[in-house]
């Protein structure tokens, strides 16, 4: 007797074992968002950035990030991770054109300038405007909304891990927004 599967509704994504074989052999490829407010002019006023409990149980201030799925544009994996990290109601503004802010290469050895102990991996950094209400979800316990030169403060700076906070940086830099 043959059993029919249902098909997977999500055909992207991998196991776990699957996911793990990747990551030994290839980079994969991730979105990274910042949040951002603006004024009247255009101006960044705030940034925002999710608080996180790491695995080890520190308390981690986050970028909105994740994977591309195999046959999702840079576009809608930038969608769906704002919306799953900060619900549907922020609102992003997503650009006409998705060119990143900053292009980070994580990778598993100390000493990189960005790190991620699980994997290779390249992400692709953009700074997003929104404009509706930011309720965190999945791991995220809140959003926390800072101005320019709050977020560049070092002890802000410091409580990001795999060294995102001078991937922050690179993004307010590449906007003329450093303090």
């Amino acid at each position: 007797m043959s059993s029919t599967r249902t098909p997977d509704p999500n055909p992207g994504w991998l196991s776990e074992e699957e996911l793990a074989a990747f990551r030994a052999r290839m980079p994969l490829l991730y979105v990274e968002a910042l949040p951002v407010r603006l004024g009247g002019l255009g101006e960044v006023t705030e940034v925002g950035l999710l608080l996180r409990a790491s695995n080890e149980g520190a308390m981690t201030r986050a970028l909105v990030s994740g994977r591309v799925m195999f046959g999702e544009t840079v576009r809608d994996a930038l969608f769906r991770h704002i919306e799953k990290d900060l619900g549907p109601m922020a609102f992003p503004q997503l650009p006409a054109s998705p060119t990143p802010a900053h292009v980070a290469e994580y990778f598993p050895f100390p000493g990189s300038k960005y790190q991620d102990p699980r994997q290779h991996a390249v992400s692709l950094v953009f700074v997003i405007p929104v404009t509706g209400t930011c309720e965190p979800r999945q791991d995220a316990l809140e959003m926390t909304w800072m101005s320019t030169e709050e977020v560049s403060q070092p002890d802000v700076l410091a409580e990001m891990e795999g060294g995102r906070g001078s991937l922050v940086r690179a993004a307010l830099a590449s906007m003329g927004v450093l303090p």
